[in-house]
């Protein structure tokens, strides 16, 4: 267990970043998930504005670090294709 002051500073640190990260994330699988169930609709429209706001998700945790910006261009240019395929 924590020892020092700081240690268990950390500790508290530690687990509200851990929440809210989760939060972030779960977030982020929310709007995937809204983007391809508008393309398994066959709504072009739609789909092209949930990318939209995925998109502008995926960039903001890339520049911050929760998730690789690889990853996210991943996401973006798969997506995008199935979109584009309509």
């Amino acid at each position: 267990m924590a020892d020092t002051k700081q240690s268990k500073k950390r500790i508290k640190q530690s687990e509200k970043n851990r929440k809210k990260n989760a939060s972030a994330l779960s977030m982020l699988r929310k709007k995937i998930k809204s983007v391809i169930s508008a393309i398994s609709n066959k709504n072009k429209e739609n789909a092209f504005i949930a990318y939209k706001k995925m998109e502008k998700i995926l960039d903001k945790f890339s520049r911050k670090g929760l998730i690789h910006c690889n990853k996210s261009a991943r996401y973006k240019s798969r997506i995008f294709r199935k979109i584009k395929n309509l």
